[in-house]
């Protein structure tokens, strides 16, 4: 027997039974083979088709982004993922490609930057993972999420489908699988509020911590792109917040200073006006004095997004800020000039112009 590229189709006995499907006969995969009267067969049989027993992972399949329409390269095949039709292992065995443990290795086959067979590359999502909490979190536990737990084993969706789990609408919940209190937590902040508007561009959870190269959120590395995240929706809130004295020493690279999510915080954000609100005016003092124990209703004065352009909220601090730039200038025009004329002067005495004996 051969395959479609003729090359010869072996089938050891022993791997075969030891596989899942080695309780079955021949012809209830090859039902062509039904029909031979004599032997030896011919050398090239009908497909097998799965969907004979696996009706809904083959359904699954046909809708999906590795479908006949869906995918890049072409629709996927079941031993694509499986591996060799003949020695197809439990998913619950180490040594299965769909395995807990192996799966995203599978999926790298493709989601590694590497050319699929007769496609383009795919997204190097694969290396990404590898680096993650969650992919280390594997090396240890089988509960931590690998490819299949976000996107589903089948039926795969793109992630602009509504109905995918990685979908925006829906990665609270996908995430919140894992992450109940976290999702509680931002069910009722203003972020989800804009999400469930509709808002396009509504914060979820990879918005801040990616979606597949999650780092720990204790590292400064994170703790400071996050100051930078928050900043592509609210601008003006971090150009006002790196005026000030927390916003300078984290641009220099250090973290131990409030940043967004020490005053706002992570997950239950809620606007200023909300009484559950961090930065609310009842709730500011014990906000300030979770790093300043010492801080007393005085220290309210402080303005942590004070911006100087801003005439009708900040009058003092904007007439302040143009007097100084405009010292600033002036000290400088005069003594630039003051510079200039005495390189002038100097200029003229070392070529005796300006010696009167001369």
């Amino acid at each position: 027997m051969v395959r479609a590229d003729g090359r010869p189709v072996v089938v050891h006995a022993e791997s075969f039974a030891a596989s899942i499907h080695g309780s079955l006969g021949c012809i209830d995969c090859h039902v062509d083979l039904a029909r031979v009267a004599d032997f030896p067969h011919p050398e090239r049989l009908a497909p097998v088709t799965c969907a004979t027993c696996h009706d809904e992972p083959a359904a699954g399949l046909g809708r999906s982004a590795h479908g006949p329409t869906g995918g890049a390269g072409g629709p996927l095949q079941c031993a694509s993922c499986h591996g060799p039709p003949h020695q197809i292992a439990p998913s619950s065995a180490f040594e299965s490609p769909t395995s807990k443990l192996q799966v995203a290795r599978t999926c790298g086959q493709c989601h590694g930057g590497v050319v699929a067979a007769g496609g383009r590359p795919g997204p190097a999502v694969a290396g990404l993972f590898a680096d993650s909490i969650h992919a280390i979190a594997l090396t240890r536990t089988t509960v931590a999420p690998t490819c299949t737990d976000c996107h589903r084993s089948h039926d795969i969706l793109r992630k602009t489908d509504p109905a995918s789990p990685a979908h925006a609408r829906n990665i609270p919940a996908t995430c919140g699988t894992c992450h109940a209190d976290q999702r509680r937590l931002y069910g009722g902040s203003v972020h989800a509020a804009a999400l469930g508007a509709g808002h396009p561009l509504a914060p979820q959870c990879v918005s801040c911590h990616t979606a597949h190269r999650m780092a720990p959120t204790a590292g400064s590395q994170w703790q400071l792109a996050a100051v930078e995240q928050c900043g592509t929706c609210h601008r003006e809130a971090l150009a006002t917040y790196r005026d000030s004295f927390h916003g300078q020493v984290t641009a220099l690279g250090f973290t131990p200073v409030a940043k967004c999510v020490d005053c706002h915080a992570s997950h239950e954000i809620f606007p200023v006006a909300d009484a559950r609100s961090t930065v609310a005016p009842a709730n500011r003092l014990a906000t300030c004095q979770t790093c300043h124990p010492s801080a007393t209703q005085n220290f309210l004065a402080f303005q942590p997004h004070a911006n100087k352009n801003d005439r009708e909220r900040l009058p003092a601090l904007y007439y302040a800020a143009r007097f100084m730039n405009t010292l600033l200038a002036g000290v400088f025009a005069f003594f630039g000039a003051h510079t200039l004329l005495w390189f002038v002067r100097e200029r003229a005495e070392s070529t005796g112009e300006g010696d009167p004996r001369g």
